[in-house]
Formats: structure tokens, sequence, C-alpha cells
């Protein structure tokens, strides 16, 4: 890229992904999850924008979220510019917004490249090379967005016309019109008569430009977002953005707070194997097919399927005379659903969430600052968990009245204070927590440590925890 501002790329992870669910839910959404190849799509939207041009990523995400982003960005090697932490939803505009009042007091001349977190690019060259047309285009002044060059009459998406090429930027047209989800045949119109692309939801825009056009086009958002950025607080390796501010935003996206009203909209046509992963069936059309035309994931056994998208996390999965489904298998639940119906999914979070039911929001694994912990067994007088503590971090000092624990190593080195021992305990090593004893377990290694806990005792609850201040964050 030749670029001469440098460019900030801007992760909106915010989304809930319930389309998704079981794998997707409420405290672990899509956007944190492998769907499409070994690391989450997060973590791949990150890497996309790494390089000599680009300045480390600023995340804009919900603040219930904020640990399980941060390791990840670690895994990746990955120290972003900032983690901003949204304290209530408010959609891409004022999310967008924050991110740039941020950037704005160190680097108000570069250039920020909005991107989802969770749409999957097939093809990074192609995505560089529209960058790279984009950044000539923003430098001018203008705001940029990525259209992706139609494949079907898509009545899911929104769609940009574009008008006259930009003079001297080869690729870069200014925006006639956007226009919403069409009906079919209107879709496939605008695939007959050319010059329409689907709308990414990805940006790129000058800081400065972008902020006055803001400032015109939706002066509240504008002025929330400054706001809450004035009044944040750090807090560990996050920001967290002014509740009351930030809630004076409205809830709208960029598009209809800026780039619909603004004149200097420019599109950006590409074909980059792009899919905004809205479904399970979106899925199985990025997948890797068999023979059969199925998606086999996981331990997966097919006979007479064909078309279907088969995903086992836990156990064998088996299928016998089915045609055109989704079959979803977790430790807590299972989804079975024609293809063809997937994207009703939400309707079943929804019925969820309403009866009260766990499954809707968490996963059985429970993500902490330090790392998880995972339920294994329960039964009476006894309870077994899996307990994962990231490099460098602990569970806090605490003591139990009506418990005992036996922790067994299985990965890593631990270091474990049990009242006035400090004890090392190494892989197939073991140690006993008697009640009252205060204990703390420790990971001053750079690999993952695993500890097997067995709990046994009149009463097991997470109320039975007195926790010992020795190491603020660390609970």
């Amino acid at each position: 890229m030749t670029s001469r501002r440098q460019i900030y790329p801007i992760i909106l992870s915010g989304g809930a992904g319930t389309r998704m669910w079981p794998l997707s839910r409420e405290l672990y959404p899509k956007q944190l999850l492998p769907l499409a190849s070994a690391q989450s799509m997060m973590q791949e939207t990150a890497l996309r924008a790494v390089g000599a041009d680009f300045a480390p990523p600023v995340i804009v995400c919900n603040e219930a979220h904020r640990f399980i982003i941060a390791e990840q960005l670690r895994q990746c090697a990955l120290t972003p510019w900032a983690i901003l932490l949204e304290p209530v939803a408010r959609n891409t505009a004022a999310a967008v917004a924050v991110a740039a009042a941020s950037l704005a007091r160190q680097a108000p001349d570069a250039m920020m490249l909005v991107l989802p977190s969770d749409h999957v690019i097939q093809d990074r060259a192609a995505f560089l090379a529209a960058v790279e047309v984009a950044a000539r285009a923003a430098a001018a002044g203008n705001l940029v967005t990525f259209g992706i060059t139609p494949t079907a009459a898509e009545t899911g998406y929104g769609y940009i016309r574009q008008g006259a090429a930009i003079a001297g930027i080869a690729g870069a047209y200014a925006v006639e019109r956007f226009v919403e989800k069409p009906d079919r045949a209107t879709a496939q119109s605008y695939l007959a008569s050319g010059g329409w692309s689907w709308n990414s939801g990805m940006f790129l825009f000058p800081i400065a430009a972008f902020q006055e056009e803001l400032r015109a086009q939706a002066p509240q958002i504008a002025a929330a977002a400054a706001e809450a950025v004035t009044r944040a607080k750090r807090d560990l390796d996050f920001v967290r953005l002014d509740r009351a501010s930030f809630e004076q935003a409205p809830s709208i996206s960029i598009d209809y707070a800026v780039m619909e009203k603004t004149k200097r909209a420019v599109v950006v046509p590409a074909a980059l194997g792009w899919s905004d992963v809205g479904s399970w069936s979106a899925l199985w059309e990025i997948g890797a097919r068999d023979d059969d035309g199925n998606v086999k994931l996981g331990d997966v056994v097919a006979e007479r399927t064909h078309n279907s998208y088969l995903r086992s996390e836990h156990r064998l999965l088996a299928t016998v005379g089915l045609d055109d489904v989704v079959v979803v298998a977790l430790k807590d639940a299972v989804l079975v659903a024609s293809k063809n119906e997937a994207q009703h999914v939400k309707a079943i979070v929804d019925r969820l969430k309403k009866a009260g039911r766990s499954e809707a929001t968490t996963h059985a694994r429970v993500y902490r600052p330090w790392g998880s912990h995972e339920t294994i067994d329960v039964g009476p007088r006894f309870q077994v968990k899996r307990i994962i503590v990231n490099p460098g971090h602990r569970i806090s000092l605490q003591k139990h009245t009506h418990r005992a624990e036996h922790w067994v190593c299985v990965q890593g080195v631990a270091r474990v204070l049990r009242d006035d021992d400090i004890l090392t305990l190494r892989e197939n090593m073991s140690i006993y927590l008697p009640p009252g004893s205060a204990h703390a377990l420790e990971n001053p290694g750079s690999e993952p440590v695993h500890v097997i806990e067995v709990q046994s005792g009149s009463y097991l609850g997470e109320d039975d925890i007195v926790r010992i201040p020795d190491a603020p964050g660390q609970a």
C-alpha cells in the first residue's frame, strides 16, 4: 500500500449474534468464535489489517466481552491502541463516533478503517487492494464505503448504486444512492443492470472529515461521543466510556446517521469472497463440503444425508436420511433446523430469554478475567470443574466455609498459595484445600494452566466464597 496517512482499524464487536445460537450466545457471541477458521472472526478481522500502513487496532465492544477480547488479541500477539467499552448498545454510529473522538486527540490527521468483527473475507489480497483505492479517495476528504460485487439477488442486504467515477482514482465512484433490502424482483433488476453493490458495512474515513460530517448530520451523536470519551475512565487495559454521556446518543447506524446524508460518500466496489455470516446457512455456503454437499465439523458420521451443515463440539453426531438441515450439537444444547429456516433461530433465543433459561446467554464454560471454568459433573455433595488460568493471571485469594477442594494439575505449572505456604503444582500433582483455608491459584508461566477442581462438602454454592483482598481486579 502507498497511502500516506496511517490507518487505524476500528473493529466493531458489539453484536450478540443470536441467529448463530447455540454456538453464539449473548456473553460469548459469534465474532469471538472460530466459526470459519481455527481463529475467531474477531481475530481474523484484526489480523487482516496488519502491516506497515496500519496502526494498532481500536476495539469497540460490549464491556461483558472485554476479557475474552483482550485474551484473543494476546493470542494473536496484537497490542490494541485501545479497547473502548460500550456501557450500553447504541448501534454503529455511536461506536464509530467514540473511536473517532478518542483518536482525534492523538492522530487527528489519520484515517479510520471501520470493520465489523463478524465478517468473513476469503481474499485478503483483494481486500488490501480495495483499502489502497479507498485510502486514495479518503485522502481527498471523501467518506468511503466498500461495496461487495453481488453474486446473487440477495434480499437481506442493502445495496449501493455507484455514480460517476472519481477523477484520478481508478476503482472509486461517487455514491448515487443507498437502497435498503429490496424485494427479489428489484434485486434481480440490480444484478441485470450492473453498477450496484451490496452494502458491506465497512468504511474508510479521514478522522477530521468524518467528525465534521458527524457534527453536521448527527450533532447529538457527535456531542454524546465527545462527552463519553472526555469523561471516560481507565480500567486495567480498558477504557470505560462514561455511561450517562453515551446513553444520550441515538441508537442508529452509521449509514443512516452520516453516509446517506453526506455529499462526500464514495464507494469502492470489490470482490473479496465476503460473507456477513448472518445465519447457519451462510456458514454452509462458505464451508468445505464433501461429495454429498455436507459441511461436517467435529465427530460427525452422516449416512444418506445431503447439503447439510453438521457440527458437534463434544460428542458423536450421527445423521441418517436428512437433506438441507442444520444440526449443531453442544454440551448443553442441540439445534436441529431446516437450512432454509435457519435465519429464524433468533425466535428460539427470544423464547429462552422469556423463560429465564441460561442457555440463551451463557455457555457451559464461563469466562473470567483470569481465564475460564467449566462444570464437568455435579452430584450430591460434590462438583467437578475444569479451571484454566491464563499466563500471568491468578484466581484471587479466598476461602470457603462449607466445602473442601482438591486441585489436580493436568497441564502447565501452577503456583498455589495455601495459608502460609507457597507450593508449586506441576502436571499430575495434586493438592488438598480443607474448609477454611485461604488459597489462591496463579499461573507464572507463558502457557495456560489447566486444573481439575473437585469440590466436596455440605454446601457448594458460589456464595460460599470469602474473598480476601490481595490483588484487585483478579476476582
